[in-house]
């Protein structure tokens, strides 16, 4: 059943990967009850693991004294997750779209986050203030309306 009005949700964890099933289903019972599919479900959930993880990994070194923020909001059309640390950022735009057959040929693991987040997710900002706020933003349409 779609969501009348914008209803927000806050979470705070520290940034270690212990917590990124906390943060997955704190993600999956807001999609779920505001009526989005199965499969865009597990899709939201996996862009913002990986978004929760590159924050982890590169923003904090998997510092526990650090925290992840996350602000859901979501509406009749849309949910939009912000994710924030006050880590190392990094520039977004010179992230260079990976060879997926190098990738795979290789084995290495690593190196697609982003790429993940931009297949998965109809929209994704990045803005940076290292020491102060990162922010990732993911959007997710309903499927009928259209990014």
């Amino acid at each position: 059943m779609p969501v009348k009005k914008t209803k927000k949700y806050t979470l705070s964890v520290p940034g270690v990967t212990n917590n990124l099933a906390t943060i997955r289903a704190f993600i999956r019972r807001i999609a779920l009850k505001g009526g989005f599919t199965e499969d865009d479900t597990e899709e939201i959930e996996l862009a913002v693991d990986e978004a929760c993880t590159n924050a982890m990994k590169h923003a904090y070194r998997f510092n526990k004294e650090q925290s992840i923020d996350l602000e859901v909001a979501l509406d009749s059309r849309k949910i939009t997750i912000q994710i924030s640390d006050r880590g190392l950022g990094f520039e977004a735009d010179q992230i260079k779209p990976p060879d997926l057959k190098k990738s795979i040929m290789e084995g290495k693991p690593g190196g697609l986050g982003i790429h993940l987040m931009r297949s998965l997710m109809d929209e994704v900002r990045f803005r940076m203030n290292p020491g102060k706020k990162n922010t990732v933003t993911l959007i997710k349409y309903r499927s009928q309306y259209p990014s």
